[in-house]
Order: structure tokens, then sequence, then C-alpha cells
């Protein structure tokens, strides 16, 4: 499993043709608790970078991008349920949504772990 970063503080598990995808521990932790998840329908094809859906806080609203163009297989009703997994488990439980890949070569421009924690660290 290859596990990448975006610079909207996306993460994506990349098992085959397939990406899992949630927002980081740098973005929650911006974020703060998280009241209310907005996901994308099963189904339903994006483009790179496309807005996918939104995560809302106490603290803000933010848009969750498609950190790779594809087609959502799957989303987390367990954090439609309750949006705090967002925040107690994000790169677990916390997950939003999985998308089948529909060009691979984008995960190229992506951020592995050690790039992601110095960009974070400077973000």
């Amino acid at each position: 499993m290859t596990v990448k970063y975006t610079e909207d503080h996306e993460w994506l598990k990349i098992e085959g043709d397939i990406a899992t995808v949630g927002i980081t521990v740098h973005a929650q932790d911006a974020l703060g608790d998280v009241v209310f998840v907005d996901l994308p329908a099963v189904g339903a094809l994006f483009a790179q970078k496309e807005t996918a859906g939104v995560v809302e806080s106490v603290k803000a609203a933010a848009d969750v991008y498609m950190p790779v163009g594809g087609e959502v297989i799957e989303v987390n009703e367990a954090l439609r349920d309750d949006p705090s997994l967002a925040n107690s488990d994000p790169l677990g439980a916390g997950w939003f949504f999985k998308v089948k890949l529909s060009d691979m070569s984008q995960l190229d421009a992506l951020m592995d772990e050690t790039s992601y924690a110095s960009f974070s660290a400077n973000a």
C-alpha cells in the first residue's frame, strides 16, 4: 500500500487502482471539531482537484478536493453519522471516500509522507 498527500491536506491510501481518501491530521487540527461532512455520491465522476465534498467544523468550512481523477465507488457512511471520526481517527476510521483511479500517472505529482511533513510544517 502506498500513501500520498496533497497540498490541500488530503491523504490517499492506494491499493491497485483504488484510493481511499481522507483529510490529514494537519487539516483536522486546523479545522477543530468536525461537526458535518458532505460526501460525494457513489458513482460520481470527478476530475483531479474538483470539489468532491465539504467538511464543516466549529471554526470553519472547507472543501475536500478530489486528489486524482476517477469514480467514487464507496463513501464512509460511518463518518456521515459521526463526523468526529475525522478528528479522532483521521487516517483510519475517519476516511471520506474511495475512488477508482482514472489516470495512475496523476499520483506522481503528489507528495510522499516525508515531503508532506516538511510541507505541512511550513503551512
